[in-house]
């Protein structure tokens, strides 16, 4: 088990249920968009401490006489969220809705120093020294990172946010928080539907981050089985489509061959030359429309020129050292070379083309942290919860659907809706995926059971 540390979830009395209005004082902050803050304390355990600004955003509904009040939305990350006000995925909600996200606590208060790259930016590791090089220039960002933060180091957990949610929800006057999140979002949302489940009105929650799952192993094995799906998907296609660029070849057999001349001898592409584990930390098949370009990639690689895979870092390989202490803090993971070898192995048995490198992911984020985790992942438990709308893309690694339906499980009257596709199905786009959500959110009512998009 991962979290023998495990923190109990303190007690917190159940609010008024009238929810008095504090009086945020809006400013008009150009293109329509209205701000305003809102002081809460560092640390909610000690409500008369040291005090933090929230800062928050509105888009007001197109039609105040007829909006059904508030909807908070939080687009994941952690990252700026205001700059989603204006994602079109919402025009279907801004008649019902006026929209308002805050930016998580310390995210725009607190500048912290860029994480470092893994060696040559890639997930996995080349041996253990390049591990150890690495754990020790994450652990002195980690405490640059710390010391900027100040009172609020070891305050950025989601239990802490959620907190910080009921307070936004009082200050906006809603006796009930209507809630949208996906990916990060989405284990805020799980930490309020915990701590404040009668106040809840209605929750989407889109491509779910588990924070129910007290095992590594069985925490990271969706993810590395996805990938590996995913891969083998990518394979199918190009079996089928006469413009892959490996059509009339074994797309898998090319990527053993691929790999294994890698790991021989790097292939030359990009005035450099391209380790297998940097190939594998570039390669990602969930989104489908963009398979063309990874078979094209994997052709060219067959035939001597990596440069398609030189480029850049993979997703959040770097990233500010503030994002690792909100994550990290809530998703405690092994740091001891060993233990993440032994993680490995393990995953290969199931995913050995692609899967067993996300053994590694988490670990660029969190080895050698210095402040320890303070809310780590327990089993969900909420009385007097509302059905709960839910939604993951069955090809999803980010945040595979196992996990999903996990969650789902856990919640009373709640409705899983898997959808075709990779990451954050309702922001990307995904039609089917939005009637649902909009429909579930302006009148209460859930798709009906068995429900599939794509």
């Amino acid at each position: 088990m991962w979290l023998a540390g495990l923190l109990a979830t303190f007690a917190v009395a159940a609010p008024a249920e009238a929810a008095p209005r504090t009086g945020l004082s809006w400013q008009d902050c150009g293109d329509g968009l209205l701000c305003a803050q809102l002081t809460v304390p560092v640390d909610w355990t000690d409500p008369d401490g040291a005090r933090t600004t929230l800062s928050l955003t509105k888009l007001p509904a197109r039609d105040q006489a007829r909006k059904q009040g508030v909807l908070y939305v939080n687009s994941g990350g952690p990252a700026t969220q205001a700059p989603l006000l204006r994602n079109p995925a919402f025009a279907g909600l801004t008649d019902a809705f006026d929209l308002v996200v805050s930016e998580t606590r310390g995210f725009d208060t607190i500048s912290c120093p860029m994480g470092p790259l893994p060696a040559g930016g890639e997930w996995v590791f080349p041996d253990r020294s390049a591990y150890e090089t690495y754990v020790e220039e994450n652990q002195q960002v980690g405490r640059a990172c710390a010391e900027a933060a100040g009172p609020l180091a070891g305050k950025l957990d989601s239990r802490q946010v959620a907190h910080d949610l009921e307070a936004v929800r009082t200050a906006l006057g809603e006796r009930k928080l209507n809630y949208f999140g996906n990916s990060y979002g989405t284990v805020y949302g799980q930490a309020y539907a915990e701590l404040f489940p009668r106040r809840v009105g209605r929750m989407y929650l889109d491509s779910v981050k588990d924070h129910t799952n007290r095992s590594i192993l069985d925490w990271v094995l969706p993810r590395a089985t996805t990938a590996e799906r995913n891969l083998h998907r990518l394979a199918e296609w190009c079996a089928r489509e006469p413009s892959c660029a490996l059509h009339g070849r074994d797309l898998l057999a090319v990527w053993d061959d691929v790999i294994r001349r890698a790991e021989q001898e790097p292939i030359p592409g990009g005035g450099t030359t391209v380790s297998a584990t940097k190939i594998l930390s570039r390669t990602d098949p969930q989104v489908e429309q963009q398979w063309p370009m990874l078979a094209t990639a994997l052709a060219q690689a067959s035939a001597g020129d990596a440069t398609a895979f030189a480029g850049s870092p993979p997703p959040g390989a770097g990233g500010p050292g503030l994002g690792r202490q909100l994550i990290c803090a809530d998703f405690p993971y092994p740091s001891d070379y060993r233990e993440l070898k032994s993680l490995e192995t393990k995953l290969r048995t199931v995913a050995p083309r692609l899967g067993w490198v996300y053994a590694w992911q988490a670990a660029v984020h969190c080895a050698g942290l210095p402040v320890p985790p303070t809310y780590a992942p327990h089993p969900f438990r909420a009385n007097g919860l509302p059905p709960v709308l839910i939604v993951n893309g069955e090809g999803d690694s980010t945040t595979p659907p196992q996990w999903a339906r996990r969650l789902a499980s856990q919640l009373p009257g709640a409705r899983y809706v898997p959808a075709s596709g990779g990451h954050a199905r309702y922001l990307s786009g995904d039609a089917c995926v939005r009637g649902h959500a909009d429909r579930y959110l302006t009148t209460g009512a859930l798709p009906p059971a068995g429900t599939r998009c794509g």
